[in-house]
């Protein structure tokens, strides 16, 4: 029983013993666990694996010997999920509905409405097109439609809305988290081919027998030693809506931190700031100023931007659009300034390329980059390397 199992873990350098496989079996025969995937998992774990460093290796072998079993042996029947309810309350409108909704006007228009409606408003309300509220056509509130308001709470449907209010917490990038497909492992080796410059000292090993044969004696040849002599500056995209990006973006960023001796890594929300962070726990209390970061690294640091560039457009090109705090300065300025500082600037947008067209902010970002946005691809990350390769001189 499980022979595949343990054969897949010593292909991938799990040493499993005899006495490991016939302990896990009784430890089932006795019923130590209850039957479900979960505690199975977490059973063979304890058993079978005795170095903490190789918890990851498990994990995918598990993944794949196990993949797609599923049980609902002792499972209680489950209560209807929440957001099927608050489904029933929320506005349904059809298209032809929905483009006879009109804008409430321009930003500054928006945000004083808002103002005077949260001075005036006394209760909740519900279905409704002006109070702040759910389930209606007001630009107010969430769980309804308008083509352009503030979402306050709840979760995005529609995408529409140009400034969100909504406390989030996020958590720190993992650089330690091995690569999990094939093709950003390739990609890892464009980032290698991309890093490996500079000189040192180190042995020549065929130029040294080639001259030994030649000479008759022991010929010692040297030769520049290849090392990661790029600097670089990474900065990441925290916001709400590169969630389902994170697995990808802590691939490319534990590829870049393995790679890159003189990197230095920030954390942004959604666009860049006057300040940024590196660790998301302390975002509010522990920032660096972005000028900060303008005048100490030179203009020589490649620089590379992580994001799905998707916003509101306030977001970019106002003061004052921020969804987290009240910039003073556009976004749109920062990122002429950042891209001032450091010609060879790309932003990597994990967002695959033929849903760009759709976001006017994608459009924004990738104008104030000079064109220089790649998808998160093979192809992207070979191409986004081969320019700021080019700019090495810049």
């Amino acid at each position: 029983m499980f022979f595949a199992f343990m054969d897949e873990l010593r292909t991938a350098g799990i040493g499993v013993t005899l006495k490991e496989h016939l302990m896990l079996l009784e430890a089932l025969e006795s019923e130590v666990i209850e039957r479900r995937p979960e505690e199975f998992y977490y059973l063979a774990r304890a058993t079978l694996v005795k170095d903490e460093g190789k918890l990851d290796r498990f994990d995918q072998v598990f993944s794949k010997v196990f993949k797609g079993l599923e049980t609902n042996y002792g499972t209680e029947q489950q209560d209807i999920p929440l957001d099927w309810l608050k489904a029933v309350a929320e506005k349904y409108l059809s298209p032809e509905e929905m483009a006879e909704i009109e804008k409430i006007g321009d930003w500054d228009e928006l945000m004083d409405t808002l103002k005077k409606r949260l001075e005036e408003q006394e209760e909740r309300h519900q279905g409704g097109n002006k109070w702040i509220g759910t389930g209606g056509t007001s630009p107010y509130g969430n769980s309804g439609y308008n083509p352009e308001g503030v979402r306050i709470g709840g979760e995005s449907r529609h995408k529409k809305a140009v400034n969100v209010w909504d406390k989030r917490e996020f958590k720190n990038l993992d650089n330690t988290r091995e690569l999990g497909t094939r093709n950003i492992k390739v990609a890892l080796r464009r980032l290698r081919r991309f890093a490996r410059e500079g000189a040192a000292e180190e042995l020549d090993i065929d130029a040294t027998i080639r001259g030994t044969a030649k000479q008759g004696w022991l010929d010692i040849h040297m030769r520049p030693e290849r090392h990661n002599a790029v600097k670089l500056l990474l900065f990441l995209d925290v916001g709400g809506s590169m969630d389902p990006f994170v697995k990808l973006t802590e691939e490319l960023f534990s590829a870049a931190t393995s790679e890159f001796k003189n990197l230095e890594f920030f954390y942004f929300h959604n666009c860049l700031y006057e300040g940024v962070w590196k660790d998301n726990r302390r975002r509010f209390t522990e920032r660096t100023p972005t000028w900060d970061i303008l005048h100490k690294y030179g203009h020589d640091y490649k620089v590379i931007i992580v994001g799905d560039a998707s916003m509101s457009p306030y977001e970019i090109s106002h003061p004052g659009g921020s969804v987290e705090h009240f910039n003073e300065e556009a976004g749109a300025v920062w990122l002429h300034r950042l891209t001032n500082t450091y010609p060879a600037t790309a932003w990597i947008n994990p967002v695959p390329e033929r849903q760009w067209g759709y976001s006017q902010s994608v459009k924004m970002i990738r104008d104030l980059v000079d064109g220089r946005m790649y998808p998160l691809t093979l192809d992207g990350l070979d191409d986004a390397m081969r320019e700021l390769s080019r700019k090495q001189g810049q």
